[in-house]
């Protein structure tokens, strides 16, 4: 099997057709056994469960994402040092009742153990770092190893119509949750956002499946499922709008205004429970929130244009490479994930510590350098001193290179992992370095025509806002997203005069991303990986006929209508297939009936192996088994001419699971196509 299609057989693929007229008929048939008084009863029940079950999910997703924010924040601080009083507090809240630089609670490594040694703190940084990592790696390989990378493009292939069993079970939850915490502490280029729509999704489906009405119904399960997702962007940047636009824009393939609703209250339930929770002791949603009270000049155009180059050929590059190094990973270190982690652990910790950039916590640092300058201070490692600003030009563009090498080799390890904040934490970085080198600028030459905008005795340039928008313009370069982009940042800031900014400099990512590659990250990962994903497709043009993609009918397991006995049955229903055609004595198509149906109802039958069994409801003989209740008598067919993108148009419009292809003159079988069967054909094109 080719590698484009290599995990095709691990997903099953979703009858929509099928799956909606069974919850139609779930629905009506209670109300035609039931009192009318009763009925309305019933109908008030089925209205309030979905709202129960969208609640229910989150509140878990925000108190999940609270636990994991405070274990990463501890496991950060961690490797740095310790509270003397109280070892299970950070360094925030250790010193949370002393000024800056008057604290003595907390402790380095190094002051813990009766030294003033720089090498000891070093050592421990990267011990504790490799040791965090490592940990990650096996626990993760032993009991669940669906729940390493990121779970993106996995969920953009369940949401578009297939399932893979275990991915979003409650043992992936609990791996993942207690993975990505120690992968994000251990200081890996890697971040908890993308991770955190695989968890939120995954709290989802645990929950709806307590639900007979969504453990029945893939349908409605995928709403609930959409919801979370949803859910699972906003606590991840404390943006409700920005996680339902994501969900919208880039994971949901099927979207009705019912699922938008509820995943807008979904996602408003979990971040007001992680408000709630407060696990950063702040009031903020997330540790990098902003707020800017300053104006943009038409001048400093020049420089967003040139973030936004950046940012997109970052974007670009980033995309290629991380294939590359995914791709070499599959080959060569497989059977090493384990070991793999740690090396790339142990070489990061020590590469990140030199550099003060880079040594915090990725979130943290995102804080420090969106934040406005205060006047008079110097702000965080001098980053506001003018003094200082060379030194931190040059720190700033060393930490942009660190990080981007970093995310490219860790994304896609054998760890949860996201590339979200990694990618904002170096955009921020070049974004805040191009601002510093602005403001530079104009304190040498500020009576420059360009500068005369910037009125007297005020701030002209301000080097955060040139941050903010390096981070929305990072993202956008590696995930393809544009307005849901904008509008996370726009909620993480507030910051409505810099909304054209923002728009500009995401559109620019956007243009200059797509030249270097087309696809955002998931999409490339789907390619590389094997999933299967019909809605990425929109630009294939196949100019053949269905006939040349599908399966021929001297390769397709039938059920006749009449004569077939008990024996026959129950080896054909030990095959791999999911369902089977069933065809009159000449070939004629009269129906199509599931396999787990089928073999269910015989073994239920319990009767002999040479019975006959009847798929004919016209058939009332005495020793025959009636079975034509399971056939559907109407399924999809086409005709061998047919075209292909019909057909695809065809599995994305209704979501059969099957398309049976039939003689023009007498409907004789001629074959079937599946989603595989057109995604295994435009793949071996490429």
């Amino acid at each position: 099997m080719s590698g484009s299609t290599a995990r095709f057989d691990e997903f099953e693929t979703v009858d929509w057709i099928h799956d909606g007229a069974k919850e139609r008929r779930r629905q009506t048939e209670p109300q035609r056994h039931t009192e009318p008084r009763h009925q309305l009863l019933l109908r008030a029940y089925n209205a309030i469960e979905s709202w129960v079950v969208v609640t229910l999910v989150g509140v878990l997703i925000g108190i999940n994402t609270a636990i994991i924010s405070i274990a990463t924040e501890w496991l950060s601080d961690a490797k740095l040092g310790v509270c003397r009083s109280s070892w299970w507090l950070n360094e925030k809240f250790c010193c949370w009742e002393h000024k800056a630089g008057e604290c003595t609670s907390w402790s380095t490594w190094d002051h813990a153990m009766g030294t003033d040694t720089v090498f000891l703190r070093y050592m421990a940084f990267v011990a504790l770092g490799t040791v965090f990592a490592t940990t990650c790696a096996w626990l993760v390989r032993v009991y669940a190893p669906l729940a390493a990378g990121s779970g993106l493009p996995e969920i953009k292939a369940i949401l578009g119509g297939f399932v893979l069993r275990g991915f979003m079970g409650f043992s992936t939850l609990v791996m993942k949750s207690v993975g990505l915490a120690l992968a994000v502490g251990s200081g890996l280029s890697v971040g908890k956002e993308g991770p955190a729509v695989h968890m939120g999704c995954c709290v989802g489906n645990v929950v709806s499946r307590n639900f007979a009405r969504y453990r029945r119904s893939a349908a409605r399960q995928r709403e609930i499922v959409s919801a979370a997702a949803a859910a699972g962007v906003a606590v991840a940047f404390g943006a409700p709008v920005g996680g339902v636009m994501f969900s919208l824009e880039d994971l949901s393939s099927r979207f009705p205004r019912k699922t938008l609703w509820r995943s807008f209250f979904c996602a408003l339930i979990a971040t007001v429970s992680l408000q709630a929770m407060d696990p950063f002791r702040t009031g903020k949603l997330v540790m990098f929130q902003a707020a800017y009270d300053r104006d943009w000049h038409v001048f400093e155009l020049v420089f967003f244009v040139i973030i936004g180059v950046f940012c997109g050929a970052y974007g670009g590059m980033c995309i290629r490479l991380n294939l590359k190094v995914a791709a070499f990973r599959k080959k060569h270190l497989a059977k090493w994930a384990v070991a793999e982690v740690a090396v790339l652990a142990a070489a990061t910790t020590a590469v990140t510590y030199v550099n003060s950039y880079t040594r915090e916590d990725m979130g943290e640092l995102l804080s420090y350098l969106l934040q406005e300058c205060k006047e008079g201070s110097k702000g965080w490692n001098n980053m506001c001193d003018a003094s200082q600003a060379s030194k931190v030009a040059w720190s700033l563009a060393a930490a942009t290179v660190i990080r981007a090498v970093g995310t490219v080799l860790a994304y896609g390890c054998k760890v949860p992992c996201g590339i979200f904040v990694p990618s904002m934490a170096i955009g921020a970085s070049f974004g805040r370095l191009v601002g510093t080198l602005a403001q530079m600028l104009h304190r040498a030459h500020p009576s420059w025509h360009m500068f005369a905008q910037c009125a007297p005795d005020t701030p002209c340039i301000t080097p955060a806002t040139y941050a903010f928008l390096g981070a929305a313009a990072a993202m956008c370069g590696v995930t393809k997203v544009t307005v849901s982009v904008v509008v996370i940042m726009y909620e993480l800031t507030g910051a409505l005069n810099f909304l054209v900014p923002t728009v500009i400099v995401v559109m620019i990512a956007r243009i200059v991303g797509d030249m270097v590659v087309e696809g955002g990250i998931s999409e490339q990962l789907i390619l590389l990986n094997g999933l299967p994903f019909l809605d990425d497709m929109e630009d294939e043009v196949l100019d053949v006929p269905v006939a040349a993609l599908m399966c021929r009918v001297d390769d397709v397991h039938v059920v006749r209508e009449q004569g077939m006995v008990v024996d026959e049955v129950r080896r054909v229903v030990t095959t791999d297939v999911r369902g089977f055609p069933v065809v009159d004595d000449v070939g004629r198509v009269t129906g199509y009936v599931g396999c787990r149906a089928l073999a269910r109802a015989v073994a239920d039958a319990g009767i002999d192996q040479s019975a006959t069994i009847a798929f004919d409801q016209s058939v009332h003989r005495a020793g025959v088994l009636q079975l034509s209740a399971l056939v559907d008598s109407s399924p999809v067919t086409v005709r061998p001419q047919t075209s292909a993108e019909t057909v695809i148009e065809i599995f994305r419009k209704l979501g059969p699971r099957v398309i049976l292809v039939t003689s023009e003159d007498d409907g004789q079988l001629e074959g079937l196509v599946t989603r595989k069967d057109i995604l295994r054909h435009v793949r071996s094109q490429h």
